[in-house]
C-alpha cells in the first residue's frame, strides 16, 4: 500500500513540472518575436512604428538590428528616433520601378535600417521608433523583415510572411495591416476579433506572457500540494 501510493506522488510531480515548463515554454514564444506597434495604419497617411525587439538568449547579447523597408511599396519620407546608446545607419535605394509621389517622382527610397553599438541584455528589450510616409494605397499590409544580430555571432531572421495569424511562422517579419483611408470600424463578431487582434496590441502580448507563465506556476503549486497530500495519506494508511 505504501509503495502503489508512492507511485502515485511520484507520478502526481512529474505530471505538474513537465506542465509548468511546457506553459513556461509557451509563454516565452508569445513574447519573443520581434514586433512593429501599432499592428495598423492608413493607407497614404504617416505613422510612427516603434520596432520592438526582446533578447530571447539567456547567454547573449542582441548588438545589431536590421529593418528592411519594403522595397515592392517604396516610402518616400522616413526619419528615426535617436536611441541612447545605439548609433543608426540609413541605406537608401533607386526604386525598382518608378514610384510617383507629389511634386515628381521617387528617385531613392529608404532600403534598410541598421542600428548598431547598443546592447539588448537576457531578459530586456529595445524599441527602435521610425516615422515614415505617405504609407503605400491599394494594399492591405506591409512587411518589414528583420535580422537580430547576438554577441555570440548568431544572426536571428525574422523574415517569414505571418499570413493571417492563425498559424504563425516560427520567425514571423515584423508587419503593418493597412486600411482604406477614412474607412470608419467595421461592426460585428469579424470586427471585434480583428480589434482584439490589433488594438492593445502591447497589454495582450505582454498579458498572455504573464497569463500562461502564471498559469504553469500554479500547475506546479497544485502539483506539489498534491503531491504533499497523498505522501501524508500514505504515511497515516501505513
Amino acid at each position: 500500500m505504501i509503495l502503489h501510493a508512492s507511485s502515485r506522488v511520484r507520478r502526481t510531480a512529474v505530471v505538474a513540472a513537465l506542465t509548468t515548463v511546457s506553459l513556461a515554454g509557451l509563454a516565452t514564444a508569445a513574447s519573443a518575436h520581434v514586433t512593429a506597434n501599432p499592428k495598423t495604419a492608413e493607407q497614404g497617411g504617416f505613422t510612427k512604428v516603434s520596432f520592438r525587439v526582446p533578447n530571447e538568449r539567456d547567454n547573449a547579447d542582441t548588438t545589431k538590428v536590421l529593418i528592411r523597408m519594403p522595397a515592392e511599396h517604396p516610402i518616400a519620407h522616413v526619419s528615426v528616433r535617436p536611441v541612447p546608446g545605439w548609433k543608426v545607419k540609413v541605406k537608401t535605394e533607386r526604386p525598382a520601378r518608378p514610384v510617383k509621389i507629389e511634386g515628381g517622382e521617387l528617385t531613392e527610397a529608404v532600403s534598410t535600417i541598421t542600428w548598431s553599438g547598443g546592447r539588448i541584455g537576457p531578459g530586456e528589450f529595445e524599441e527602435f521608433e521610425v516615422s515614415m510616409g505617405p504609407l503605400p494605397t491599394g494594399v492591405d499590409r506591409v512587411l518589414f523583415k528583420a535580422e537580430q544580430s547576438y554577441s555570440n555571432d548568431e544572426v536571428v531572421k525574422w523574415d517569414q510572411d505571418p499570413g493571417d495569424g492563425r498559424d504563425e511562422p516560427e520567425r514571423p517579419a515584423p508587419s503593418l495591416t493597412l486600411t482604406p483611408k477614412g474607412a470608419a470600424p467595421a461592426s460585428g463578431p469579424a470586427s471585434a476579433i480583428t480589434a482584439s487582434r490589433t488594438a492593445g496590441t502591447d497589454a495582450t502580448e505582454d498579458g498572455t506572457a504573464r497569463l500562461l507563465g502564471g498559469l504553469g506556476l500554479a500547475v506546479g503549486v497544485a502539483g506539489v500540494g498534491v503531491g504533499g497530500f497523498g505522501l501524508a495519506r500514505a504515511r497515516r494508511q501505513s
